[in-house]
C-alpha cells in the first residue's frame, strides 16, 4: 500500500485553506502504509497535478491512498484508475458538495468545486482528465449542497445520487453505474461529508452529514461487494483536538476495509 501525500491548498476556496497543509501531514501519518510519497506542491495546480501523476506512476501495484489537501488532488489518482481499469471504473464521491461546477458556472472559481466535473471531461485548461470518466459511472454519496448548474448536470448527465446513509441503496447504485461490467470502485472522501456537529475541522461545512459510523458502514459495504481501485481522503483542516482524536481510528478503519483482499487487481 502506498500513501501519496499532497498538501495542496490553493485549489480550495475556504478562507482557512492553508490549514490543509498540516491536515495532509496528519492524515498521511494515520495511514498504515508500506510506502510513503510526499508530493511537493507548486503555486499552480497544473504543475502539482503533473507531480502527482509522476508519483503514482512509480507507486507499487497495491492500493494507493491519496491524502490532501483540497479535493483537487483527486484529479490524477482517479484519472490513473480510469486508465488502468477503463469502463470498469465507478467513482463514488463521498462529499457534502458535488464538485461538478465548470469555470463558467462556479460561484467561487475554486478548483476543488470543479474537480469531479473535470474528471468527466470539462474543466480548466490543463486540469481535465483524459480519457474522461463517463458521468453515468459516477455515484454521489451524501452530497447535500449542489449549486443549480451542478443539479442540472446531475439530472441531464445521468449521475447517480444517494443522499441517505443506506448501504444497500449505495451498492445497488454502484452496480447500476457499472452496467454489464464487473465494477471496480475509486472511493473519494471529502471529510465535510461528515456532520459538522460531530466533526468540524473542514473549510466548507454543511449541516446534516453522516456520522463517522455511518460513513464507515457505507464504505465497508462498498468494499465488501466491489474491488477498490483507490482511496482518497481530503479537506482536513485541523482545528480541534477532539476532531483529530475521532479521525485517527476512522481513517485507519477506512483504509483497512478498502485494502480488503486485493480484488481490484483482477
Amino acid at each position: 500500500m502506498t500513501v501519496v501525500q499532497v498538501p495542496q491548498w490553493r485549489g480550495s476556496g475556504a478562507p482557512t485553506a492553508e490549514r490543509l497543509r498540516e491536515g495532509a501531514r496528519l492524515l498521511a501519518a494515520m495511514v498504515p502504509a508500506d510506502e510513503r510519497v510526499l508530493v511537493e506542491v507548486e503555486n499552480d495546480l497544473v504543475s502539482t497535478a503533473a507531480r502527482v501523476r509522476e508519483a503514482l506512476a512509480k507507486a507499487d501495484g497495491g492500493l494507493w491512498v491519496a491524502v490532501g489537501g483540497d479535493c483537487g488532488v483527486e484529479l490524477e489518482p482517479v484519472a490513473a484508475a480510469r486508465r488502468r481499469y477503463g469502463d470498469r471504473l465507478v467513482v463514488v464521491w463521498f462529499d457534502a458538495h458535488g464538485d461538478l461546477n465548470t469555470p463558467e458556472s462556479s460561484p467561487s472559481g475554486a478548483f476543488h468545486g470543479m474537480v469531479l466535473r473535470a474528471l468527466t471531461g470539462e474543466g480548466p485548461r490543463g486540469l481535465v482528465a483524459a480519457p474522461a470518466v463517463d458521468p453515468r459511472r459516477v455515484v454521489l454519496a451524501g452530497v447535500r449542497d449542489l449549486d443549480p448548474a451542478e443539479a442540472a448536470f446531475v439530472g441531464s448527465a445521468g449521475v447517480r445520487h444517494v443522499r441517505a446513509a443506506d448501504p444497500v441503496a449505495l451498492t445497488d447504485a454502484i452496480a447500476a453505474a457499472g452496467g454489464t461490467t464487473d465494477p471496480v470502485v475509486y472511493v473519494h472522501i471529502d471529510l465535510d461529508v461528515l456532520d459538522p456537529e460531530v466533526f468540524a475541522s473542514v473549510g466548507s461545512p454543511s449541516p446534516d452529514g453522516f456520522r463517522p459510523d455511518q460513513l464507515l458502514a457505507l464504505v465497508t459495504a462498498v468494499a465488501e461487494r466491489f474491488g477498490v481501485a483507490g482511496l482518497g481522503i481530503t479537506e482536513y483542516e485541523p482545528s480541534r483536538p477532539e476532531d483529530q482524536k475521532l479521525l485517527a481510528p476512522l481513517v485507519a478503519a477506512l483504509v483497512e476495509v478498502c485494502a480488503g483482499d486485493g480484488r481490484a487487481t483482477r
